[in-house]
């Protein structure tokens, strides 16, 4: 395959292309720094995921016409499953997120957050709530099962189906019908050459909940930010959003998402090792863990859900 894929690129009019192999993401895709003498860009290969490329390029279509910083799509080849991008550097903001002035790109990332919750989220699949419980059902059946080698009682089953159908109803019951990213974290997050936020991995949106996105950049399972700056940045994004509800109703939302997400992580994560062999996000888990149990001590209701975590191990 790389060489058909040098051989897309030569037909392409790039002379000599040599392809250097860059780290990919959690899926079959694979990433290529391309340098010629007359060329340099970016290279996806998603031959195994080709189905994947007509959306991304819709995806991206979409986010361009809302102004939002992506790499620029310079061609593709749908039958191959090729894409050849504008090559935006090395520089993530899990890169810079150790920095003095880290807070800068932190609110640049903000800022284009509510730029792109403006991109029309039409026709993407909605992030319901038969959605939401699929996926926290990753949980119960790629941690618990899997990977821990437990099996639940059927009070614990009942206990999570309930803590499910409960964080559910919070995600549910925020502003919806909004261009949901993800994966809208610090390592999908670029900086440019001009010091500009420029969006990635952004082909598995969504249309869904006002802070899904929020939440994966602030309660990030890769970094772990200052609780004070946290609150900070999510009340800029309530600024900048003007939303007017409570801080209190605002953050109950902004925690629920949270839950629902980390939930789901644990269970990918595990998954991820079990079925796919990619064992380096297993160190991620427990700070995913970590967020459950320290979100979940502020409300009662989800008492049990934190008991049957610490039980189970």
């Amino acid at each position: 395959m790389h060489e058909e894929l040098k051989g897309w690129l030569e037909w392409l009019g790039i002379e000599n292309p040599q392809l250097e192999v860059l780290h990919g993401d959690a899926s079959a895709r694979r990433y290529y720094r391309l340098q010629s003498d007359d060329a340099t860009g970016m290279v996806m290969d998603a031959s195994e995921l080709k189905e994947s490329v007509p959306v991304f390029i819709g995806v991206a279509w979409r986010l361009m016409d809302a102004k939002v910083r992506i790499p620029v799509i310079k061609a593709y080849e749908l039958n191959k499953g090729f894409i050849f991008l504008e090559d935006i550097g090395s520089t993530h903001l899990y890169d810079e997120h150790r920095q003095a002035d880290a807070s800068k790109y932190y609110e640049k990332a903000i800022e284009t957050l509510v730029a792109m919750q403006e991109t029309p989220s039409q026709g993407l699949a909605p992030y319901d709530g038969m959605f939401l419980l699929e996926e926290m059902n990753l949980m119960p059946q790629w941690y618990f099962k899997e990977y821990l080698q437990q099996t639940l009682e059927c009070v614990e089953a009942r206990l999570l189906l309930e803590s499910f159908s409960l964080i559910a109803k919070e995600v549910l019951s925020q502003p919806q019908g909004i261009f949901v990213h993800r994966d809208y974290h610090a390592k999908n997050l670029m900086i440019d050459g001009q010091d500009e936020i420029t969006v990635i991995d952004f082909q598995d949106a969504k249309e869904g909940a006002l802070m899904y996105d929020l939440v994966s950049l602030l309660r990030d399972v890769y970094v772990k930010l200052d609780t004070k700056e946290v609150q900070r940045l999510v009340l800029l994004f309530k600024q900048l959003k003007g939303i007017e509800v409570d801080e209190v109703t605002f953050m109950r939302w902004f925690d629920f998402t949270g839950l629902q997400r980390h939930i789901k992580i644990l269970g990918i994560f595990a998954r991820l090792s079990i079925r796919d062999g990619k064992d380096g996000y297993l160190k991620d888990i427990p700070l995913t863990l970590h967020y459950i149990q320290e979100v979940g001590s502020k409300y009662p209701e989800l008492q049990g859900l934190l008991t049957l975590l610490k039980t189970i191990k």
